[in-house]
């Protein structure tokens, strides 16, 4: 008994009343199959299940996306409990009273047994038996196949799906948070298709269980009625089957009207419009179609023998229709053009003066004219928005703020075309469909796609441009689908991250050390101008930038550079000692949580070689000793690719410097550290080996 009521007491302190409404539900619906309710108060259950049915239709109708209605499943068993808990008690009362008259089990059977089939048992049971066959063989068995056939496929779409929230993740298109409540709308996505595809089962049971009891009812009634209250056969069948098709109709109506609705849950497409919009937008939107149907129904009405007035009434109306349709189009058009913005006119702008010189982009994006839709807030665009993003994920990875991306169109470039441009030039460049969608073959597909088949500007990978109609189908062969803005962002954000020593300049240090002055003032006091000038501090920071590093920890560097700045002034000693007291995080970048570092080696005397080449004054490689340590360090590369493992060269800090510039052309997926940057508390094991044998 403590136990029931400490459950309770966490019921209301956690749930309120919400948390005992579902209980308590259960509760009385399972007590109404065993204990005997009154004829007035069947009434009143009767109608709370016809209003219950209509409620969850009309909810059904009013979604835009299945997840909307996510509780339905659920909904569909407690009113399948409900019918069928109505039917036991009513079945009770029947047996009990039906002797007494039609009215034994309250006024609304009562009415379905007369009004509905207008007191004639046989129509009843006729209509009856059509009633289940609908509800069982046409709406809830369609309902489960796409039930079925909808969680499948979105258990199998939902690898490429989550491909698609990491790259976008990953391209600073969207937060963690974002990210996070994506994933789980995945997942409960599918859940949801599988709790449909068991739910429906109920319904199919239910189907099943209303002719049984049907069945049971009448045979009993004839029984109770003739061999107990002495009824003779003709008036017994008369009042228990008009009380037990009365009773049956009550419950398959709300039953029929929630298959419909579950069928209408599990068949609509995601979109912004529920299921009466989109009906509006995409059957009756077209004058044509309505046009031509009204005439395919006149003309079918003027054949001899048919219903006149009835096709020619229903033409009449469909031609109305259609030529309203057109007018408001018409009068949409005519307003469209009177809102067209003209051009003005050019004016004598007076003499040139410096406010008319324009300073190159250090950042740009060129679209073509097909692509303008992508940054034209007007039309929806979100690229704009994308690209602020990638900004700020840029500014969290790499420790600064870029400069702003300017976007302009450009005629020269083809429709579909884009060209983004660092200082002018021109980095990367390709084109994107506004209307269709990339699918990215991540390398485990099963099939391919009517497309057209291109490459993925960002990483190289093998895709597809196809049409939107196809994304669930290239999802579930394992592709990963995005949007032409997604491509574009991504594309942008993998260029900039590569070129982010370029986007360094004075005015973004300047204003990076600004920012630390208020927040560290002593971090900054006294080194610039005193011990180095700005120039040398950008230089070692583009320095680490080049190969791949992020300047998030400027106290450390400040601090390094602070420290040796009396002893040179050399940016490339300065970036090397830099190197060396970020070490840790240099290691952990490649090598995240490993206690032991299985790297590229380099034979002793290769590294006595360049070592003295150094020393000599030297400052590049001898051609053939070039050739030769290019090979091996490519062949090197490849077999720690092949054995799954970080591809870092270990080499001595005196020729670290001069590798890494000589191989970052040839080899960029290499990395290059050096033995001093490697924490004590590491082990090293060497993989492969440049110019001898592991």
């Amino acid at each position: 008994m403590n136990g029931i009521l400490k459950t309770l007491k966490d019921l209301l302190l956690h749930g309120g009343v919400r948390g005992l409404a579902g209980p308590l539900l259960i509760v009385m619906i399972l007590s109404m199959m065993v204990l005997p309710l009154p004829p007035i108060l069947l009434d009143i259950l009767f109608t709370f299940n016809i209003a219950l049915a209509i409620m969850v239709l009309l909810v059904a109708m009013n979604t835009t996306r299945p997840l909307d209605f996510a509780v339905f499943p659920s909904v569909l068993l407690i009113s399948t409990l409900l019918r069928l808990s109505l039917n036991v008690a009513s079945t009770r009362v029947v047996l009990l009273q039906g002797h007494t008259g039609p009215d034994a089990a309250g006024k609304v059977i009562e009415s379905f047994g007369h009004f509905l089939v207008g007191g004639n048992y046989t129509v009843g049971l006729v209509v009856f038996v059509i009633l289940v066959i609908i509800n069982f063989v046409v709406i809830t068995k369609g309902a489960g196949r796409i039930a079925e056939v909808g969680a499948r496929f979105t258990l199998d779409a939902m690898p490429g799906k989550q491909m698609a929230i990491d790259a976008d993740l990953n391209a600073g298109l969207i937060g963690e948070d974002v990210a996070r409540k994506r994933r789980a709308e995945i997942a409960q996505e599918a859940e949801f298709y599988g709790a449909m595809d068991g739910a429906s089962k109920f319904v199919r049971g239910d189907a099943v269980a209303g002719i049984m009891i049907m069945l049971i009812n009448i045979v009993g009634g004839l029984v109770v009625g003739v061999l107990q209250h002495d009824l003779d056969l003709a008036t017994a069948a008369k009042n228990y089957t008009l009380l037990t098709i009365g009773d049956g109709l009550v419950a398959q109506i709300p039953a029929l009207v929630i298959s419909t609705a579950a069928g209408m849950v599990v068949s609509r497409v995601a979109s912004e419009d529920n299921i009466g919009q989109q009906l509006a937008k995409q059957l009756v939107s077209s004058p044509q179609v309505i046009i031509l149907t009204a005439a395919i129904i006149g003309m079918l009405g003027m054949i001899p023998g048919m219903p006149h007035f009835a096709f020619l009434l229903l033409a009449g109306a469909l031609g109305w229709f259609a030529y309203a349709l057109l007018r408001r189009a018409q009068a949409a058009s005519a307003n469209a053009q009177q809102a067209e913005v003209v051009a003005p006119p050019v004016t004598d702008g007076g003499e040139a003066s410096w406010e008319d010189v324009a300073q190159v982009d250090v950042l740009g994006l060129e679209v073509g004219y097909r692509l303008i839709p992508l940054v034209d807030k007007a039309q929806d665009g979100d690229l704009l928005r994308r690209i602020k993003g990638i900004r700020k994920k840029f500014t969290q990875d790499m420790g600064f703020l870029p400069p702003a991306v300017h976007i302009r169109d450009n005629l020269d470039l083809p429709p579909s075309a884009y060209r983004i441009t660092l200082k002018g030039a021109e980095i990367g460049t390709a084109e994107a469909h506004a209307q269709q969608l990339l699918a990215i073959n991540p390398g485990n597909v099963s099939g391919t796609l009517p497309g057209t088949p291109t490459k993925d500007p960002a990483f190289g990978l093998p895709a597809f441009w196809i049409d939107s109609a196809l994304r669930e189908q290239a999802q579930a062969m394992g592709y990963t689908v995005v949007d032409a803005g997604t491509v574009v962002a991504t594309h942008m954000s993998h260029l900039i991250h590569q070129n982010a020593a370029e986007l360094l300049g004075r005015q973004e240090l300047q204003q990076l050390l600004d920012h630390l002055a208020k927040i560290a003032p002593k971090l900054v006091e006294g080194l610039i101008p005193d011990l180095l000038p700005l120039t040398t501090v950008q230089k070692v920071m583009q320095n680490l930038l080049d190969e791949g590093m992020h300047i998030r920890d400027m106290r450390t560097i400040l601090e390094t550079l602070a420290e040796h700045a009396p002893k040179t002034q050399d940016a490339g000693v300065l970036t090397a000692l830099v190197r060396v007291a970020l070490g840790p995080a240099i290691v952990q970048q490649f090598y995240p949580a490993a206690q032991e570092l299985q790297v590229i080696g380099m034979d002793k005397e290769l590294e006595y070689v360049l070592g003295q080449a150094l020393q000599a004054g030297g400052s590049a490689i001898e051609p053939g000793l070039a050739n030769t340590l290019l090979n091996e360090t490519r062949a090197a590369t490849e077999k720690q690719e092949r054995l799954g493992l970080p591809t870092v060269l270990l080499v001595p800090g005196g020729i670290r410097d001069l590798l890494a510039r000589f191989l970052r052309r040839a080899l960029p997926q290499l990395k290059v550290i050096s033995q001093e940057e490697v924490p004590g508390f590491k082990t090293i094991r060497v993989t492969s080996m440049v110019g001898g044998r592991a």
